[in-house]
């Protein structure tokens, strides 16, 4: 057969594209420009997934901020009643109103560990938001110790007096005082819960327990360490150039936190509660604080890494 042989289109085909050294040749592009693709979310956050999303985060954060609120006027009303009152509705219907909290926020709670259920337990904490303050009052069934200042605070102040937080100044002319308070307060059996850090931290780190806020540990009958760490964000594990986002500490506004902090999703926080143990276990105040520090510290770090806990018995 003659390799010069020209093959015939069949009907209806398209006709045989000339070869180009054994090649067909390529159709010249008849388009003048080449296309250019538009990303659907203009701006940085294209590129960003966990980014803050122009509409449905806004409309997100309103929503749970309202319904917080709204939940909120409803519920003071009720406690104050339930003050006056005897039993313990007084102290249940605080942790139903800050688990309600959570749940409108969208802030998944998990707890390791069981609370110590003996009356005049002093609760020892790391602190590193004002969401601690939602999440130990859902957990436990303890006073908190506030500074003075919060108690001027509108709406969240009248919280905290419906709550029966106890206000200190530390101001060093009135430290005696007010740890006659604290005193008094676990001698008539209500626990506490501390937060011996002295401020916020940055979420990345413990910072040093004060010793001095130990000072009324043996007019408890038991002392609890627990440890709080904020870990997911979208329901993945948080990284550290995410903790600011939960971590509230230096001059950050309290709304401009809760705006930022409200408009995303999956957020979860753990909660791991130690043995609790007698306050005679340390020798002194000073040992206490550096025994408690060192275990929260431990606790959080392992946490952050994204790690089980481990709880032995007698831990702590």
């Amino acid at each position: 057969m003659s390799t010069d042989a020209q093959i015939l289109p069949t009907p209806g085909s398209a006709p045989p594209r000339p070869l180009v050294e054994g090649k067909p040749q390529a159709r010249r592009m008849k388009r003048g420009r080449p296309l250019r693709f538009q990303p659907r979310l203009p701006g940085p956050i294209w590129n960003d997934v966990l980014g803050e999303r122009p509409v449905g985060g806004r409309l997100r954060a309103i929503r749970r901020i309202s319904t917080a609120i709204l939940f909120t006027l409803f519920c003071i009303p009720i406690q104050a009643v339930l003050l006056q009152l005897p039993g313990t509705a007084k102290s249940r219907f605080p942790r139903f109103y800050h688990r309600t909290l959570c749940w409108l926020i969208g802030l998944k709670l998990r707890v390791i560990g069981q609370p110590c259920q003996q009356p005049r337990t002093l609760y020892i904490s790391n602190h590193s938001s004002w969401l601690d303050i939602l999440v130990l009052g859902a957990t436990l069934d303890a006073r908190f110790v506030s500074k003075a200042e919060v108690a001027e605070w509108p709406l969240i102040g009248w919280v905290s007096k419906l709550g029966r937080s106890v206000f200190v100044s530390r101001n060093r002319g009135r430290t005696g005082s007010e740890a006659q308070e604290l005193r008094a307060r676990l001698e008539a059996g209500d626990s506490i819960i501390l937060f011996p850090e002295g401020t916020t931290s940055d979420g990345a780190r413990v910072l040093p327990f004060r010793s001095s806020f130990f000072s009324v540990a043996d007019a408890a009958a038991r002392i609890q360490p627990l440890t709080v760490v904020y870990d997911r964000l979208g329901g993945l594990p948080l990284g550290r150039k995410d903790r600011p986002l939960f971590a509230w500490y230096g001059d950050m506004e309290t709304g401009s936190h809760a705006w930022t902090l409200l408009r995303r999703t999956g957020a979860r926080v753990t909660v791991v509660l130690d043995e609790a143990f007698t306050p005679d276990a340390a020798p002194d105040r000073k040992a206490l604080a550096a025994r408690l520090g060192r275990s929260i510290t431990e606790t959080a770090a392992v946490l952050r890494q994204n790690r089980d806990v481990v709880r032995a018995p007698g831990r702590a």
